[in-house]
């Protein structure tokens, strides 16, 4: 069995879509035989996470699968090596960097408070 990560990519459509676009890119660890049976897998996955909800405003909001949209093979899983990377270019550096670390603090604010209700 080989490892892959596929990049699996939905548009999701708040109410009547009137919006601006929105889609979520999910990166999913696949094991599979060859790219082939990586991709089907991967398409399942898409497939059967499509979701229709209710959100705060009462209105539908459906995640249709789009595709998927990369597929890379993982020759070895190894402690702190590279799965994924990208370049951004964003308008503000100032407050791209202040964002990642805000998202730093409420992703560590989470494991804090797992280790408060074992402790």
């Amino acid at each position: 069995m080989n490892w892959y990560i596929a990049k699996v990519v939905f548009n999701i459509i708040s109410g009547s879509g009137n919006h601006t676009p929105q889609f979520d890119e999910q990166y999913r660890l696949i094991k599979a035989e060859s790219m082939e049976e990586a991709f089907d897998k991967a398409m399942r996955i898409g497939m059967g996470e499509e979701e229709m909800l209710l959100n705060s405003q009462n209105e539908i909001v459906r995640w249709e699968f789009v595709n998927i949209a990369e597929l890379y093979p993982i020759d070895e899983l190894r402690d702190g090596m590279e799965l994924f990377s990208s370049i951004q270019e964003m308008p503000n550096r100032k407050d791209y960097i202040e964002t990642i670390h805000l998202k730093a603090a409420y992703v560590q604010s989470k494991f804090q408070a797992e280790e408060e209700q074992v402790g």
